[in-house]
């Protein structure tokens, strides 16, 4: 036999099987510990995360939260007891409340906020001993054997979305002309005291652009380092106009508006920089625990910028002096001043609305109180035709008259006498038009809406419908002479008092035979009687519910993102008309001879001669008066946002999910 065959024969290869059998049960005793012992840990990590989940279940179901007296951590360890997980030293678990945010792709991502609780992110820690394959890849790689192996679990439970609704009172701009673009811009200069120059193009792009809420309130809250989702702290953080304005900047930039937008927000901007620090809340309702879901809401982008500008105006103490090319008059001064800014959007939970629809968790809009004074410069009245002779005949029909009283007034004859002695006697002192210049003050605005009602299907039937109580505007007219120093206050309505036309007043004068003077400081107006102008009037509003619903013929409620649904609040009478009768048909105040002076029976011996004066100067005075009215209303308060005739309520609407709390990471 040779060689090779004596070391490949039966006999050298004797025991190999063995071997193998050797090696292959000691491999499958190694795979058998390896699975128990990741079977174990896989047991352990699924007891771990059931325990989590259970417990961020039970937080959300039983309402917890993380503020001061609340339970949300309670509740989540009393679950995790029940469930046979006590903490100790091996095992942790924390709670924490936030908000949830779904991202463009569907990613849900969970942020911590200890105001808000419409998520609650649970995580626990278990510790067990180290692993068979750790422990052999620790000893293998020369790294240091634990035998400790920390199992970590985490879970985020929800509410189910609540249903979501917005309400907005827009502006009632529907184009921009060049003519419109000439007073907004005088008129936001006014407001924010700087110069606003912009182009017909920059106005109509703000008008036709839309912003997203939610992306301008994250964008801000970075501007103004507030900490992300707490939308509560963000709305009631002072911040300058100029920030707000920046921040929708970079909003509409990053979403592709046109060049004309973003010059037009960098002109209003540098225009700010003088304004008084401000309040988004002022403006912008969001009803507590909002969730972002709710915020991803769009809004016109003129209406932020014009209720920003209103609120910055609201809070400087002065009013904004226009230029008479405003409204195209000559001799007028108009003053603008915002009383009360806007609550241009609402959103919230219209089912806590409902409840309480006026409480803490109402879904309310406003538009902006406007006061608005002109002062009327009256052209010189001794050049109108006629009322000069009138006047004169006036005066000198007093003379026989007096001297007549005179020889039958005992008062008048010591007065006389007291005049030929050089004693201080009374005499007539007539003026016309003492002070030239007459007001106009229009309180215009506040009207109201806020929802009361609604319905969302249940499967697929059932009616979605959203419920608006709305209070029209309500505008108040005073024509007269108006103090300037307190006529904007935001306390109190300002005081109007008659303006004189004709005074006749009298003095107390020092004659003997006739040589003397008088002393004007003891001027008595209306002491032997006058005519003056004055009208004050109030056109209330009228009250109504806006019925948005999928039922015909009202229009459906909009999901939010769409454009909102919109219907107009008309009130029950017809405010313009009201208020231009007022101008048109002003009566003239006529005042008779004070009581106790020896005129007093003047008037009745000249009553023909003021109802000359008196039928000269009304149509006058109204023919001057009637004509401001319409540009005040048509153009400036137009432009403003403010609609005397209607009022314009969009509203939208998103249902929310039913069911119970869910885990959502």
């Amino acid at each position: 036999m040779s060689p090779r065959s004596q070391f490949n024969g039966p006999a050298r290869q004797r025991g190999a099987i063995g071997l193998m059998a050797a090696l292959t049960l000691g491999l499958a005793l190694v795979l058998m510990l390896v699975v128990v012992d990741s079977g174990r840990l896989y047991m352990e990590q699924r007891k771990l995360q059931r325990v989590v989940d259970t417990a961020a279940l039970e937080a959300v179901s039983r309402g917890g939260s993380c503020q001061s007296g609340l339970t949300a951590a309670s509740y989540a360890g009393q679950s995790a007891v029940r469930n046979g997980f006590a903490v100790n030293a091996s095992n942790t678990l924390a709670t924490t409340c936030g908000t949830l945010l779904t991202g463009p792709t569907g990613l849900r991502t969970f942020t911590v906020s200890a105001t808000q609780a419409t998520a609650i992110k649970v995580a626990a820690s278990h510790t067990v001993a180290t692993s068979f394959a750790n422990a052999v890849y620790a000893l293998f790689s020369g790294a240091s054997v634990s035998l400790n192996t920390v199992l970590r679990a985490a879970a985020v439970a929800a509410q189910p979305q609540p249903p979501v609704a917005q309400l907005s009172i827009r502006s009632t701009l529907g184009s921009i002309n060049t003519a419109r673009s000439n007073i907004l811009n005088p008129v936001f200069s006014g407001l924010l005291g700087g110069n606003v120059n912009l182009t017909l193009l920059g106005w109509d792009g703000l008008l036709h652009t839309d912003i997203n809420l939610l992306k301008y309130l994250d964008q801000l809250a970075i501007n103004l380092n507030v900490a992300a989702g707490d939308y509560t702290q963000l709305l009631n953080t002072q911040a300058s106009v100029t920030q707000l304005i920046q921040a929708a900047a970079t909003v509409v930039q990053a979403n592709g508006a046109t060049a004309e937008v973003i010059t037009a927000l960098g002109n209003l901007q540098a225009a700010a920089l003088s304004a008084a620090p401000v309040k988004l809340g002022d403006i912008l309702q969001l009803q507590t625990g909002t969730t972002s879901a709710g915020l991803d809401a769009d809004v016109q982008l003129l209406q932020l910028i014009q209720g920003v500008v209103q609120l910055a105006n609201s809070k400087s103490a002065v009013a904004a002096t226009l230029p008479i090319s405003v409204l195209g008059l000559a001799n007028v001064t108009v003053r603008v001043k915002v009383i009360e800014p806007p609550q241009f959007s609402a959103i919230g939970n219209p089912a806590l609305a409902k409840i309480n629809p006026t409480g803490p968790d109402r879904i309310y809009v406003r538009t902006a109180q406007i006061r608005t004074m002109l002062s009327v410069n009256l052209p010189v009245l001794t050049g109108v035709s006629g009322l000069s002779n009138a006047v004169l005949g006036l005066v000198g029909t007093l003379t026989p008259t007096l001297n007549s009283l005179l020889s039958l007034n005992l008062v008048a004859t010591l007065n006389s006498a007291a005049c030929l002695l050089g004693a201080g006697c009374q005499q007539l002192d007539p003026k016309l038009l003492p002070s030239p210049q007459i007001d106009i003050s229009l309180d215009a605005g506040g009207a109201t809406s806020y929802v009361t009602d609604y319905t969302c299907p249940t499967g697929t039937s059932g009616t979605k419908s959203l419920t608006a109580h709305t209070t029209t505007s309500i505008a108040d007219l005073k024509v007269g002479k108006i103090d300037p120093t307190n006529a904007f206050s935001s306390a109190a309505e300002p005081t109007v008092t008659p303006l004189p036309l004709i005074d006749l007043g009298i003095v107390t004068c020092h004659k003997i035979l006739g040589i003397g003077s008088c002393d004007a400081s003891t001027h008595v107006q209306y002491g032997a009687g006058g005519i003056a102008i004055m009208a004050s009037t109030s056109v209330a509003g009228s009250t109504q519910d806006l019925l948005y619903s999928s039922t015909t013929p009202f229009p459906i409620p909009a999901n939010l993102k769409l454009p909102p649904s919109t219907l107009s609040a008309t009130p029950s009478s017809n405010v313009v008309g009201s208020l231009a009768s007022t101008l048109a048909g002003i009566n003239l105040i006529v005042y008779k001879p004070q009581g106790g002076n020896p005129f007093g029976a003047i008037v009745a011996g000249v009553a023909s001669s003021i109802s000359d004066v008196a039928s000269i100067l009304q149509p006058l005075i109204t023919n001057l008066l009637s004509p401001l009215l319409d540009p005040l209303l048509n153009n400036l308060l137009n432009s403003l946002g403010i609609n005397l005739m209607a009022v314009d309520v969009g509203a939208n609407m998103t249902c929310g999910q039913t069911g119970k709390a869910y885990l959502v990471i």
